[in-house]
């Protein structure tokens, strides 16, 4: 393919076509992903095919057919909940005794981390903080739903007693574009700003100016959770591109197969996210903006953010022993094939959840 040889891609398309099945096992889904990117890639149509997968998903979702897959997930699989469990315990310890909270939330987990977080804040010693909670959105389809989202969060913190006020913040080209006066920051909060899965998103030239809008906010604290994947340095080579996308994939495709019964319609919703991102990894240039829909799709391991924010002037925060014990009490719920991956005595560089020995989602806390 890299080598633009047409003789040799038609005969692997045609040998891809005849073990692709995309309701097979999952080498067969596997080939029909990466067969459908393949084809995009040598026909030049991967923005076309890419912006089509979308407006299909936009149109299929609801917040019932969300939600439903969200917590049918998190029910399975750590691989949300892991990030939730860790970001909240560093949130709660970093933000305690404050009386006003302010936590920007830059996600696309759709607040499902948030109801644990408000019951944990109802049951503080000292005095009941309020919380003011602004999300901002990064993709389309998420924007199609927090309207929905909006009314249970405020019923769910009156029932537990917290002061609260929700705020969506929509409509940005660039997540760099975001200042104090547009989160609505008051001098007399503190501010926590939490990222999962988000940052990922941004384009890479983009990833310095985003990190120094977070230190302009002056936090005490932010949590940065994404998935253990390189999909920014090898950009420019195809066959470096391909190769650790196959590897990511294959991982996540047998954890979905082990934690899914196999005619779930959950793991087929989550399989066909897949397809939408590996077209966009391997076919789509990232100068090509996509309606602003934000998704660069351009991943990097936990060791590039670690360099990267550092070199900005942030400091590692070490997870506590409470709230590595909670992660490990979470990860006893699952089934067999998950642990937790701790950093070296002296790194501070954040925590791993682990699927068959492979670290596949980095959780990590941060203070300017």
């Amino acid at each position: 393919m890299s080598e633009k040889d047409s003789t040799k891609i038609h005969h692997l398309l045609w040998m891809l076509n005849e073990l692709a099945s995309p309701y097979g096992d999952c080498d067969q889904k596997l080939a029909a992903y990466f067969l459908q990117a393949l084809f995009c890639k040598a026909t030049d149509s991967g923005r076309r095919c890419y912006k089509t997968l979308i407006s299909v998903a936009e149109k299929s979702h609801s917040f019932d057919s969300v939600r439903k897959l969200i917590l049918k997930f998190q029910e399975v699989s750590p691989w949300t909940t892991f990030g939730h469990v860790a970001s909240n315990g560093a949130l709660l310890e970093a933000l305690e005794g404050e009386p006003k909270l302010h936590i920007i939330d830059i996600s696309n987990t759709l607040c499902t981390q948030w109801p644990t977080l408000l019951e944990a804040l109802a049951t503080r010693n000292d005095e009941t903080p309020s919380l003011k909670l602004t999300v901002v959105v990064t993709t389309s389809i998420a924007k199609s739903v927090m309207k929905e989202i909006a009314p249970r969060m405020e019923k769910f913190a009156r029932l537990m007693g917290v002061p609260f006020e929700f705020k969506v913040v929509t409509g940005l080209h660039r997540l760099s574009e975001l200042t104090k006066e547009g989160l609505g920051v008051q001098e007399d909060e503190a501010v926590a700003i939490n990222c999962i899965r988000a940052l990922g998103r941004v384009d890479v030239e983009e990833r310095r100016a985003v990190i120094q809008m977070f230190q302009s906010l002056r936090p005490k604290v932010v949590t940065i959770v994404d998935e253990e994947a390189d999909f920014s340095n090898s950009r420019d080579d195809f066959v470096k591109c391909f190769e650790e996308c196959l590897r990511f994939y294959t991982i996540y495709f047998d954890m979905l197969d082990e934690s899914f019964p196999p005619t779930s319609n959950e793991k087929l919703m989550l399989e066909r996210e897949c397809s939408r991102s590996i077209v966009r990894v391997l076919t789509c240039d990232d100068e090509i903006e996509y309606d602003h829909k934000g998704d660069s799709e351009r991943r990097e391991r936990g060791t590039q953010w670690t360099q990267r924010l550092r070199e900005l002037g942030f400091s590692p925060v070490g997870y506590s022993d409470d709230v590595v014990d909670d992660v490990k009490a979470l990860l006893k719920r699952y089934r067999g094939g998950w642990s937790l991956v701790l950093p070296g005595e002296d790194d501070h560089s954040g925590i791993y959840l682990a699927w068959k020995e492979e670290p596949v989602v980095w959780a990590s806390v941060w203070k300017p």
